[in-house]
């Protein structure tokens, strides 16, 4: 029940890089992703700045090796979890007991919008195989089939903590004897109906989000896919290259205060983070950086905020929000800033907080504005917390 899980392989798809190597270049010289819309077809096309992966679904068909009539979701997907399986060093997968646990919040929407557009203009138009892969478990289906897994499959959907959620069900498979090797994370495509809901909310940042200043205005969605190969002691001794990094700590925790809103003092996001720790056996002190969820609202900032001042104050650890560089990329964000996590501590780097100028006043730290290298660091704490008040911490530690 405690032995360790270790972080095998990694592999992520976001606006700031089609694969591990070409983001973390973009975290390390504060190169972001957000900007004008391309590939998404809206009314709010010359108003809202996304983050949008920059490849057409063509080319995300190519690269993932899969008819591009399948939904943009899926293809992400696809990418990343195959770069996570190869970065592993597992040889052959069927060898173990696998698992593809993986996170979305909007399925094939993407396809079925167009769908039903044309099919509502007229009912003998609209192209049906556009809905074949509508709904969230026949994304995760379709990926686990091209990946060759068959020993279990989960879809998991609760919002902006789907894919942390996903690592840390992994995780207990793992840890119950249940699984040996399990890809775990989530994947989100940009559509025109999250990106209207976003925008009736009042919460969509007309220009370039600043998460954690006193006068943000609002969020960037944004698109991609991120995963982490998580393997037990037993798998973790076959591989040629040893994990350097494991997940010691993980919790989920609901306050249930608002169907869309953070409670103002942040109770569930002090009960993810703080449950994150007990499981962990650290103390706050241990912990050298934090992932912040950061999404740039109002709301968000000063409830993720409070909840850190209540748990870590006075001795503040390194934070910032990297969802200044891919935009809230909903169901992936915990998979993608999992992934955002282990690079931090396998290269010893600070991401910065980008376009942060103005502190909050009611906060007595500030995330960091800039990259700092050449860091010692032991833990990394990385915060998603989604709508409904489900909110999930993860901590990965340097093994």
């Amino acid at each position: 029940m405690n032995e360790p899980v270790f972080i095998a392989g990694t592999g992520i798809i976001s606006a700031i890089g089609n694969n591990v190597a070409q983001c973390f270049d973009a975290l390390e010289n504060s190169r972001a992703g957000i900007g004008p819309m391309k590939y998404l077809d809206s009314v709010h096309k010359h108003r809202l700045p996304v983050a949008e992966v920059k490849l057409s679904n063509e080319e995300l068909a190519k690269l993932a090796g899969l008819p591009k009539t399948k939904s943009r979701t899926a293809l992400l997907s696809l990418i990343a979890a195959k770069e996570a399986l190869s970065n592993s060093g597992i040889e052959n997968i069927t060898k173990w007991r696998t698992g593809f646990l993986s996170a979305n919040s909007v399925g094939g929407m993407d396809k079925t919008e167009n769908f039903f557009k044309t099919f509502l203009a007229d009912n003998n138009k609209g192209r049906l195989r556009d809905v074949v892969d509508h709904e969230c478990g026949a994304v995760t289906e379709l990926v686990a089939d091209a990946l060759g897994i068959k020993d279990h499959i989960s879809t998991i959907s609760t919002a902006c903590s789907s894919s942390a959620n996903s690592i840390f069900l992994g995780a207990r498979l793992i840890r119950n004897d249940i699984l040996d090797v399990v890809v775990a994370g989530g994947t989100d495509a940009l559509t025109k109906f999250t990106l209207n809901g976003f925008n009736t909310l009042m919460i969509v940042d007309e220009k370039l989000c600043q998460p954690f200043d006193e006068n943000r205005r609002g969020l960037n969605l944004g698109e991609g896919a991120g995963y982490v190969v998580l393997v037990s002691d037993k798998v973790a001794a076959t591989l040629k290259n040893k994990p350097s990094v494991k997940l010691s700590g993980y919790c989920n925790a609901n306050d249930a205060y608002h169907q869309t809103a953070s409670s103002p003092e942040g109770t569930g996001s002090y009960l993810a983070m703080s449950g994150a720790l007990k499981r962990s056996g650290l103390q706050p002190a241990d912990i050298d950086y934090i992932n912040l969820h950061g999404t740039g609202t109002q709301n968000n900032d000063i409830a993720e905020g409070t909840a850190i001042k209540r748990l870590f104050a006075p001795h503040y650890p390194k934070m910032s929000s990297t969802k200044t560089f891919t935009g809230h990329t909903l169901g992936a964000s915990g998979g993608i800033e999992g992934v955002f996590s282990v690079l931090a501590l396998q290269h010893g780097i600070i991401f910065p907080n980008l376009r942060l100028e103005t502190p909050m006043k009611d906060l007595p730290f500030v995330p960091e504005r800039e990259v700092i290298k050449n860091v010692k660091m032991k833990h990394v704490l990385s915060n998603s917390f989604g709508f409904g008040g489900n909110c999930s911490s993860l901590i990965f530690s340097k093994v």
